[in-house]
């Protein structure tokens, strides 16, 4: 039930909103538009977000119930629509209140648009397009859509793809964002961190659509305080995120002979490791997207190198390699030389403040000075920008037309293109896949995509068995030697799940959120999910 939106409170005041603008003689028409337009907007937003977490539910149009004692209840008690027609619902709200908001980017993306309206249309489409498309009975028998609450039809994907297609080009064509790019040969730290401006930066932003802002004073939120690393921390409360190694293996290397596929590091085994001179060298020619959303042992945050190492690697006496680990956060050895580092990684129970994985998640957060104590970060958080409607186009194109459709090859190219990536000859649904994961990694798009493509109860089987379902890590080791191996680093791949306790693990019972019982009282004319 995470995510779960059953809001009709929200809907109701909206609606009571909408029927006072329209009543009211204080307002010219040309005040009231926009404002019934962004309001609309507002309840089609919680509309998709109810969708896609418990399906079809009721739709109440602009009606404003009340009840009097005494009244027949069940003239206020509204039937579940199907998931298709919630859908249709939102889709056909977008295009009409796309009318009637302004064409002129807000600012900060705070405030909804005509490209707003168009982008939250494009996705609902391409939502129920790809339920559609992979919400097959024979797998998913439950989840069957002639039971009319969830699910959708195999024969209207394609109808939902074109629509989501159009409304993406209309976007990407309207001329008012642009992909943020540096050159060609700029290098990868450069198109790191275009990147990471491209989602973070507000100053000069061309891609943004629609945000959640923030400004001190005034609202502000504590993710740069919880996240930030521990050595540089402004204030306690810090290292409360660490990113799976399952995340960075997926950002390619810039020379693959498989684009449009992750890879995993080669650091040797215990017995045989690689060794490298600085930590950041295993990095060095990923997808610059890699460093534009994670901090990795050797990256920088605030101008200062993010030292991440979990113990030293030993030559002993007797000529073999093992391992020392330090007992606490910061320990060093009779040189002064890190045992375990103030970031770690390392997992002890009673040390919460601490890095687990090798890996900070650098996206979102917030270099401004204070910003990483309870003043608070005024860093936005994006719902829309301009290079999701380029993959919704690509999807959508590549649904239609096939894998070598040159409209899905040159939308995803631009992403990629930006990215500093090769370019696709061809497209399949996997590389689809693959470059919403790594494009859009903490924005809140992952668990949406994979339950929309039926994909989550495959990658999370809940198997120890199953790569894609192990939590891992990356840990470094500092090389302690009296040869030329000394400080030097290696890498040693860690199993995650015997501090998580159990590996991932979706089931098709998860795709849909449940109807509480308090809801099934009050309106008997709702249904229970399936499962």
């Amino acid at each position: 039930n995470w995510w779960r939106t059953y809001d009709y409170t929200l809907i109701r005041n909206i609606n009571q909103f909408l029927k006072g603008l329209r009543e009211s003689t204080a307002l010219s028409e040309v005040d009231k538009t926009p404002m019934e337009g962004e309001a609309r907007f507002i309840r089609a937003w919680v509309y998709f977000c109810t969708c896609r977490t418990l399906g079809g539910m009721p739709i109440v149009g602009d009606e404003v119930y009340d009840y009097t004692s005494g009244m027949d209840i069940t003239t206020l008690q509204v039937p579940r629509a199907t998931e298709s027609e919630m859908y249709d619902y939102i889709i056909e709200e977008c295009k009409a209140i796309a009318e009637m908001l302004p064409t002129e980017p807000s600012k900060n993306g705070a405030r909804a648009t005509k490209w707003a309206a168009k982008m939250l249309e494009a996705r609902a489409a391409v939502y129920a397009g790809s339920i559609a498309r992979y919400n097959t009975v024979a797998d998913y028998p439950l989840l069957n859509p002639e039971t009319g609450v969830v699910g959708i039809s195999s024969e209207k994907a394609t109808d939902y793809y074109k629509k989501a297609l159009a409304a993406a080009e209309e976007v990407i064509n309207s001329g008012k964002y642009s992909l943020m790019r540096v050159a060609d040969d700029a290098t990868p730290q450069e198109k790191a961190d275009n990147f990471f401006k491209a989602v973070c930066e507000k100053n000069g932003n061309t891609e943004v659509i629609w945000s959640r802002d923030y400004i001190y004073p005034g609202q502000t939120h504590g993710y740069t305080k919880s996240v930030q690393p521990h050595d540089g921390a402004e204030d306690g409360g810090n290292s409360r995120l660490s990113a799976l190694l399952n995340l960075v293996e997926a950002f390619e290397p810039i020379a693959t002979d498989t684009p449009g596929e992750g890879a995993k590091f080669d650091v040797g085994t215990k017995d045989d490791p690689k060794f490298y001179t600085n930590p950041e060298d295993l990095f060095e020619g990923r997808d610059p997207r890699l460093a534009g959303t994670i901090l990795y042992p050797g990256s920088s945050f605030r101008d200062k190198t993010v030292v991440l190492q979990t113990g030293q690697w030993i030559k002993n006496a007797d000529g073999q390699w093992e391992q020392k680990l330090g007992q606490s956060l910061g320990e060093k050895d009779d040189q002064g030389r890190y045992v375990t580092a103030l970031n770690g990684p390392m997992v002890r129970n009673d040390q919460r403040e601490c890095n687990r994985t090798g890996f900070y998640i650098r996206k979102y957060l917030d270099k401004t000075t204070s910003a990483g104590t309870d003043r608070g970060s005024e860093m936005w958080n994006v719902y829309f920008r301009l290079s999701e409607a380029y993959l919704i186009a690509a999807e959508a194109a590549y649904e239609l037309n096939g894998g070598s459709d040159a409209t899905a090859l040159k939308y995803i190219n631009a992403v990629r293109s930006r990215a500093g990536v090769k370019e696709l000859i061809s497209v399949n649904h996997q590389q689809i896949m693959h470059e919403n994961q790594v494009e859009f990694a903490f924005e809140g798009h992952r668990w949406w995509d994979l339950k929309r493509w039926r994909q989550a109860d495959k990658i999370w089987t809940g198997s120890e068995m199953d790569i894609t379902a192990t939590r891992r890590g990356l840990w470094p080791f500092l090389v302690v030697s009296d040869d030329d191996k000394n400080g030097k680093w290696v890498f040693f791949e860690e199993n995650m799940n015997r501090y998580y306790r159990n590996p991932l693990k979706c089931l098709p019972k998860h795709y849909y959120a449940e109807l509480d019982n308090g809801w099934l009282n009050n309106n008997p004319k709702l249904v229970k999910n399936p499962y």
